[in-house]
Protein backbone atom coordinates (compact mmCIF):
# COMPACT_ATOMS: atom_id res chain seq x y z
CA UNK A 1 0.00 0.00 0.00
CA UNK A 2 1.61 3.34 -1.21
CA UNK A 3 1.48 6.06 1.36
CA UNK A 4 2.03 9.93 0.46
CA UNK A 5 2.25 12.34 3.58
CA UNK A 6 2.23 15.95 3.84
CA UNK A 7 3.69 17.89 6.67
CA UNK A 8 3.41 21.93 6.83
CA UNK A 9 6.34 22.52 8.23
CA UNK A 10 6.40 25.72 10.81
CA UNK A 11 8.81 26.95 13.49
CA UNK A 12 7.61 25.26 16.52
CA UNK A 13 4.72 22.43 14.72
CA UNK A 14 4.22 20.67 11.78
CA UNK A 15 0.55 19.81 10.12
CA UNK A 16 0.31 16.14 8.55
CA UNK A 17 -1.90 14.74 6.65
CA UNK A 18 -1.83 11.33 5.02
CA UNK A 19 -2.87 10.29 1.67
CA UNK A 20 -3.94 6.30 1.42
CA UNK A 21 -5.59 4.71 -1.10
CA UNK A 22 -6.83 8.40 -2.36
CA UNK A 23 -8.62 9.60 0.61
CA UNK A 24 -6.62 12.31 2.68
CA UNK A 25 -6.71 11.72 6.37
CA UNK A 26 -5.60 14.90 8.77
CA UNK A 27 -3.05 13.03 11.27
CA UNK A 28 -2.93 16.35 13.84
CA UNK A 29 0.14 18.46 14.89
CA UNK A 30 3.91 17.30 15.62
CA UNK A 31 6.26 19.45 17.18
CA UNK A 32 9.27 20.55 15.38
CA UNK A 33 12.45 18.66 17.67
CA UNK A 34 14.48 16.19 17.64
CA UNK A 35 12.61 13.95 19.92
CA UNK A 36 9.45 14.56 18.16
CA UNK A 37 10.14 14.15 14.88
CA UNK A 38 11.96 10.44 15.88
CA UNK A 39 8.79 9.50 17.48
CA UNK A 40 6.66 10.14 14.41
CA UNK A 41 9.37 8.58 12.04
CA UNK A 42 9.10 4.97 14.39
CA UNK A 43 5.30 5.52 13.65
CA UNK A 44 5.68 5.28 10.07
CA UNK A 45 6.58 2.67 7.37
CA UNK A 46 9.59 1.72 5.22
CA UNK A 47 7.82 2.20 2.42
CA UNK A 48 6.47 5.86 2.92
CA UNK A 49 6.79 9.30 1.01
CA UNK A 50 7.19 12.35 3.28
CA UNK A 51 6.61 15.67 1.48
CA UNK A 52 7.36 19.03 3.22
CA UNK A 53 8.00 22.68 1.58
CA UNK A 54 11.22 24.19 1.50
CA UNK A 55 11.81 26.48 4.82
CA UNK A 56 14.29 27.50 7.10
CA UNK A 57 14.33 23.89 8.72
CA UNK A 58 13.21 21.82 6.09
CA UNK A 59 16.54 20.34 5.54
CA UNK A 60 16.91 19.46 9.34
CA UNK A 61 13.26 17.73 9.39
CA UNK A 62 14.29 15.62 6.07
CA UNK A 63 17.54 14.72 7.83
CA UNK A 64 15.14 13.59 10.64
CA UNK A 65 12.69 11.79 9.05
CA UNK A 66 15.12 9.71 6.24
CA UNK A 67 16.34 7.41 8.31
CA UNK A 68 12.16 5.81 8.62
CA UNK A 69 11.23 6.31 5.20
CA UNK A 70 11.44 5.60 1.52
CA UNK A 71 12.02 9.13 0.78
CA UNK A 72 11.67 12.32 1.75
CA UNK A 73 11.02 14.83 -0.75
CA UNK A 74 10.90 18.84 -0.13
CA UNK A 75 8.93 20.81 -2.54
CA UNK A 76 9.58 24.14 -4.29
CA UNK A 77 7.02 26.71 -2.38
CA UNK A 78 6.48 28.82 -5.57
CA UNK A 79 5.59 26.12 -7.87
CA UNK A 80 3.57 24.22 -5.76
CA UNK A 81 1.67 27.49 -5.57
CA UNK A 82 1.91 28.07 -9.13
CA UNK A 83 -0.04 24.47 -9.45
CA UNK A 84 -2.81 24.29 -6.88
CA UNK A 85 -3.78 27.62 -5.96
CA UNK A 86 -6.18 27.65 -3.66
CA UNK A 87 -8.65 30.12 -2.58
CA UNK A 88 -9.15 28.54 1.19
CA UNK A 89 -5.49 28.50 2.71
CA UNK A 90 -5.24 26.42 5.97
CA UNK A 91 -2.48 24.10 7.50
CA UNK A 92 -4.04 20.99 6.86
CA UNK A 93 -5.47 22.33 3.08
CA UNK A 94 -1.70 22.99 2.29
CA UNK A 95 -0.46 19.53 3.91
CA UNK A 96 -3.22 17.96 1.84
CA UNK A 97 -2.08 19.39 -1.18
CA UNK A 98 1.38 18.27 -0.95
CA UNK A 99 0.30 14.72 -0.12
CA UNK A 100 -2.17 14.86 -3.33
CA UNK A 101 0.45 16.24 -5.60
CA UNK A 102 3.16 13.66 -4.66
CA UNK A 103 0.83 11.04 -5.03
CA UNK A 104 -0.48 12.47 -8.51
CA UNK A 105 3.03 12.52 -9.43
CA UNK A 106 3.11 16.56 -10.07
CA UNK A 107 5.35 17.26 -6.72
CA UNK A 108 7.95 20.22 -8.19
CA UNK A 109 10.58 19.11 -5.75
CA UNK A 110 14.10 20.61 -5.37
CA UNK A 111 17.53 19.10 -5.47
CA UNK A 112 18.49 18.57 -1.76
CA UNK A 113 22.13 19.15 -0.81
CA UNK A 114 24.20 17.17 1.28
CA UNK A 115 25.83 18.20 4.52
CA UNK A 116 29.13 19.49 3.31
CA UNK A 117 27.56 21.36 0.22
CA UNK A 118 25.15 22.56 3.21
CA UNK A 119 27.92 24.04 5.44
CA UNK A 120 29.51 25.56 2.21
CA UNK A 121 26.63 27.69 1.50
CA UNK A 122 26.29 28.57 5.22
CA UNK A 123 29.98 30.18 5.40
CA UNK A 124 28.75 31.49 1.99
CA UNK A 125 25.69 33.04 4.14
CA UNK A 126 27.15 34.29 6.89
CA UNK A 127 29.90 36.15 4.37
CA UNK A 128 27.23 37.49 2.48
CA UNK A 129 25.46 38.99 5.53
CA UNK A 130 28.60 40.49 7.39
CA UNK A 131 29.32 42.21 3.91
CA UNK A 132 25.72 43.90 3.41
CA UNK A 133 26.28 44.70 6.98
CA UNK A 134 29.55 46.25 6.77
CA UNK A 135 27.57 48.40 3.58
CA UNK A 136 25.15 49.75 5.29
CA UNK A 137 27.01 51.18 8.35
CA UNK A 138 29.42 52.80 5.99
CA UNK A 139 26.12 54.28 3.81
CA UNK A 140 25.07 55.55 7.21
CA UNK A 141 28.42 57.48 8.27
CA UNK A 142 28.30 59.30 4.63
CA UNK A 143 24.79 60.73 4.93
CA UNK A 144 25.73 61.84 8.18
CA UNK A 145 28.60 63.94 6.74
CA UNK A 146 26.44 64.70 3.55
CA UNK A 147 23.54 66.04 5.70
CA UNK A 148 26.35 68.79 7.39
CA UNK A 149 27.78 69.64 4.44
CA UNK A 150 30.77 67.67 4.77
CA UNK A 151 33.00 67.20 1.31
CA UNK A 152 33.56 63.99 0.15
CA UNK A 153 37.51 62.38 1.86
CA UNK A 154 39.85 63.16 -0.42
CA UNK A 155 41.60 59.82 0.16
CA UNK A 156 40.70 56.56 -2.00
CA UNK A 157 38.63 55.19 1.08
CA UNK A 158 36.99 57.08 4.42
CA UNK A 159 37.57 53.55 6.48
CA UNK A 160 41.28 53.10 5.68
CA UNK A 161 44.47 54.22 7.93
CA UNK A 162 44.16 58.14 6.70
CA UNK A 163 40.51 58.41 6.82
CA UNK A 164 40.04 58.85 10.71
CA UNK A 165 42.55 61.79 10.48
CA UNK A 166 40.84 63.54 7.64
CA UNK A 167 37.44 62.51 9.55
CA UNK A 168 39.07 64.28 13.07
CA UNK A 169 39.22 67.42 11.32
CA UNK A 170 36.16 68.39 10.50
CA UNK A 171 33.60 69.72 13.19
CA UNK A 172 30.30 67.55 13.91
CA UNK A 173 27.63 67.73 16.65
CA UNK A 174 28.74 65.46 19.78
CA UNK A 175 26.20 62.88 18.69
CA UNK A 176 26.98 62.35 14.94
CA UNK A 177 30.47 62.32 16.13
CA UNK A 178 29.20 59.25 19.06
CA UNK A 179 27.35 57.60 16.32
CA UNK A 180 30.08 57.52 13.49
CA UNK A 181 32.60 56.48 16.15
CA UNK A 182 30.13 53.30 17.11
CA UNK A 183 30.08 52.51 13.51
CA UNK A 184 33.62 52.87 12.96
CA UNK A 185 33.95 50.15 15.46
CA UNK A 186 31.83 48.18 14.25
CA UNK A 187 33.11 47.79 11.44
CA UNK A 188 36.75 47.13 13.14
CA UNK A 189 35.07 44.10 14.45
CA UNK A 190 33.49 42.75 11.45
CA UNK A 191 36.69 43.30 9.76
CA UNK A 192 37.75 40.73 12.02
CA UNK A 193 34.63 38.27 11.71
CA UNK A 194 34.91 38.64 8.10
CA UNK A 195 38.54 37.62 7.90
CA UNK A 196 38.02 34.49 9.72
CA UNK A 197 35.11 33.56 7.47
CA UNK A 198 37.36 33.92 4.19
CA UNK A 199 39.79 32.03 6.08
CA UNK A 200 37.21 29.09 6.99
CA UNK A 201 36.50 29.52 2.94
CA UNK A 202 39.42 29.44 1.94
CA UNK A 203 40.62 26.36 3.74
CA UNK A 204 37.79 24.51 1.89
CA UNK A 205 38.17 25.78 -1.18
CA UNK A 206 42.14 25.47 -1.58
CA UNK A 207 41.64 22.04 -3.01
CA UNK A 208 39.01 21.73 -5.08
CA UNK A 209 39.62 21.73 -8.56
CA UNK A 210 36.14 23.22 -9.39
CA UNK A 211 37.27 26.34 -7.02
CA UNK A 212 40.42 26.79 -8.60
CA UNK A 213 39.17 26.04 -12.36
CA UNK A 214 36.18 28.82 -12.05
CA UNK A 215 39.04 31.05 -10.69
CA UNK A 216 40.42 31.57 -13.80
CA UNK A 217 38.15 33.92 -14.89
CA UNK A 218 38.61 37.37 -14.67
CA UNK A 219 36.68 39.17 -12.11
CA UNK A 220 36.18 35.78 -9.92
CA UNK A 221 38.46 35.08 -7.06
CA UNK A 222 38.28 32.63 -4.49
CA UNK A 223 35.20 33.76 -2.43
CA UNK A 224 33.11 34.06 -5.59
CA UNK A 225 34.27 31.12 -6.93
CA UNK A 226 33.48 29.04 -3.52
CA UNK A 227 30.37 30.80 -3.56
CA UNK A 228 29.31 29.78 -6.62
CA UNK A 229 29.95 26.33 -6.50
CA UNK A 230 28.16 25.52 -3.30
CA UNK A 231 25.18 27.20 -4.87
CA UNK A 232 25.53 25.04 -7.43
CA UNK A 233 26.37 21.56 -5.85
CA UNK A 234 26.05 19.09 -8.57
CA UNK A 235 26.72 20.60 -12.39
CA UNK A 236 25.11 17.44 -13.64
CA UNK A 237 22.10 18.69 -12.71
CA UNK A 238 21.56 21.45 -15.27
CA UNK A 239 21.71 20.34 -18.94
CA UNK A 240 22.46 23.63 -20.02
CA UNK A 241 23.65 26.98 -19.09
CA UNK A 242 19.81 28.45 -19.43
CA UNK A 243 19.12 26.34 -16.93
CA UNK A 244 21.51 27.69 -14.79
CA UNK A 245 21.11 31.38 -15.60
CA UNK A 246 17.20 30.46 -14.46
CA UNK A 247 19.22 28.92 -10.99
CA UNK A 248 20.86 32.09 -10.25
CA UNK A 249 17.26 34.15 -11.36
CA UNK A 250 19.55 35.93 -13.64
CA UNK A 251 16.98 35.39 -16.95
CA UNK A 252 14.98 37.96 -18.27
CA UNK A 253 10.84 38.16 -17.72
CA UNK A 254 9.67 37.47 -20.85
CA UNK A 255 5.49 38.51 -21.95
CA UNK A 256 3.94 37.32 -25.23
CA UNK A 257 0.61 36.27 -26.11
CA UNK A 258 -0.99 35.53 -29.20
CA UNK A 259 0.65 37.02 -32.05
CA UNK A 260 2.27 40.46 -30.33
CA UNK A 261 5.71 41.01 -30.39
CA UNK A 262 7.71 39.32 -26.87
CA UNK A 263 8.88 42.03 -24.41
CA UNK A 264 11.43 41.27 -22.56
CA UNK A 265 11.72 42.62 -19.14
CA UNK A 266 13.67 43.14 -15.91
CA UNK A 267 15.87 40.08 -14.26
CA UNK A 268 13.37 36.78 -12.79
CA UNK A 269 15.59 37.44 -9.21
CA UNK A 270 14.03 33.69 -8.58
CA UNK A 271 17.12 31.58 -7.29
CA UNK A 272 19.52 31.96 -4.73
CA UNK A 273 20.55 35.24 -4.02
CA UNK A 274 23.62 35.10 -2.58
CA UNK A 275 25.10 33.91 -5.58
CA UNK A 276 23.71 36.35 -7.77
CA UNK A 277 25.50 39.01 -6.09
CA UNK A 278 28.14 37.66 -6.09
CA UNK A 279 28.01 37.13 -9.75
CA UNK A 280 27.02 40.86 -9.88
CA UNK A 281 30.59 41.68 -7.88
CA UNK A 282 32.04 39.70 -10.39
CA UNK A 283 31.20 41.63 -12.90
CA UNK A 284 32.27 44.47 -11.59
CA UNK A 285 35.32 43.72 -11.39
CA UNK A 286 35.94 41.92 -14.85
CA UNK A 287 34.49 44.96 -16.68
CA UNK A 288 37.69 46.98 -15.42
CA UNK A 289 39.73 44.35 -16.60
CA UNK A 290 40.95 43.95 -20.00
CA UNK A 291 39.55 41.14 -21.89
CA UNK A 292 36.55 39.95 -23.84
CA UNK A 293 34.89 40.61 -21.01
CA UNK A 294 35.47 44.11 -20.68
CA UNK A 295 35.07 44.67 -24.21
CA UNK A 296 31.20 43.22 -23.79
CA UNK A 297 30.43 45.66 -20.75
CA UNK A 298 31.95 48.41 -23.23
CA UNK A 299 29.43 47.38 -25.93
CA UNK A 300 26.05 46.89 -23.68
CA UNK A 301 27.07 50.16 -21.81
CA UNK A 302 26.57 52.08 -25.07
CA UNK A 303 23.00 51.21 -25.58
CA UNK A 304 22.00 50.38 -21.99
CA UNK A 305 23.90 51.99 -19.35
CA UNK A 306 26.40 50.58 -16.95
CA UNK A 307 23.57 48.75 -14.76
CA UNK A 308 22.06 46.47 -16.98
CA UNK A 309 25.73 45.67 -18.51
CA UNK A 310 26.95 44.57 -15.07
CA UNK A 311 23.47 42.37 -15.01
CA UNK A 312 24.40 41.16 -18.59
CA UNK A 313 28.07 40.57 -17.61
CA UNK A 314 26.98 38.47 -14.66
CA UNK A 315 24.66 35.97 -16.74
CA UNK A 316 27.63 35.79 -19.45
CA UNK A 317 29.80 34.25 -16.11
CA UNK A 318 27.36 32.16 -15.21
CA UNK A 319 27.29 30.69 -18.70
CA UNK A 320 31.34 30.58 -18.83
CA UNK A 321 30.90 28.59 -15.58
CA UNK A 322 28.79 26.02 -16.68
CA UNK A 323 30.92 25.91 -19.88
CA UNK A 324 34.18 25.63 -17.59
CA UNK A 325 32.59 23.25 -14.69
CA UNK A 326 31.21 20.69 -17.94
CA UNK A 327 34.08 20.53 -19.75
CA UNK A 328 36.54 20.40 -16.99
CA UNK A 329 38.62 23.43 -18.87
CA UNK A 330 39.99 26.24 -17.54
CA UNK A 331 39.33 30.11 -18.82
CA UNK A 332 40.73 30.50 -22.45
CA UNK A 333 41.71 34.20 -21.61
CA UNK A 334 43.00 33.35 -18.05
CA UNK A 335 46.30 35.50 -17.14
CA UNK A 336 48.40 33.53 -14.99
CA UNK A 337 49.66 36.64 -13.14
CA UNK A 338 46.65 37.81 -11.97
CA UNK A 339 45.35 33.83 -11.02
CA UNK A 340 48.10 33.50 -8.69
CA UNK A 341 47.49 36.38 -6.89
CA UNK A 342 43.96 34.90 -6.20
CA UNK A 343 45.37 31.87 -4.52
CA UNK A 344 45.96 31.68 -1.02
CA UNK A 345 49.63 30.71 -0.13
CA UNK A 346 49.71 27.53 1.75
CA UNK A 347 51.89 27.90 4.99
CA UNK A 348 54.54 25.40 5.09
CA UNK A 349 55.09 23.56 8.40
CA UNK A 350 58.12 24.62 10.43
CA UNK A 351 59.05 24.05 14.16
CA UNK A 352 60.43 26.01 16.87
CA UNK A 353 60.80 29.85 17.33
CA UNK A 354 61.56 30.49 13.86
CA UNK A 355 57.98 30.66 12.29
CA UNK A 356 57.68 33.31 15.57
CA UNK A 357 55.86 30.56 17.94
CA UNK A 358 57.13 29.64 21.38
Amino acid sequence: MRRAIGIDVHRTFGEVVFWENGRLRHAGRIDMTRTALEGFGKTLLVSDEVVLEATGNSIAVSRGLTPFVARVIIANPLQVKAIAQAHVKTDKIDAGTLASLQAAGYLPQIWTPDAETERKRRLVARRYQIVRHRTRLKNEVHSILHAHLIPKCPHADLFNARGPAWLAAHQLPDDERATIDRHVRELDRLAEDLALLDREIAQDAIEDSAVNRLMTITGVNLAVAAGIVAAIGDISRFNSPQKLVSYFGLNPRVRQSGLGAAHHGRISKVGRSHARAMLVEAAWAAAKAPGPLHAFFVRIRARRGHQIAAVAVARKLTVLCWHLLTKGEDYLWARPALVANKTPVKAKPCGGRKCGQP
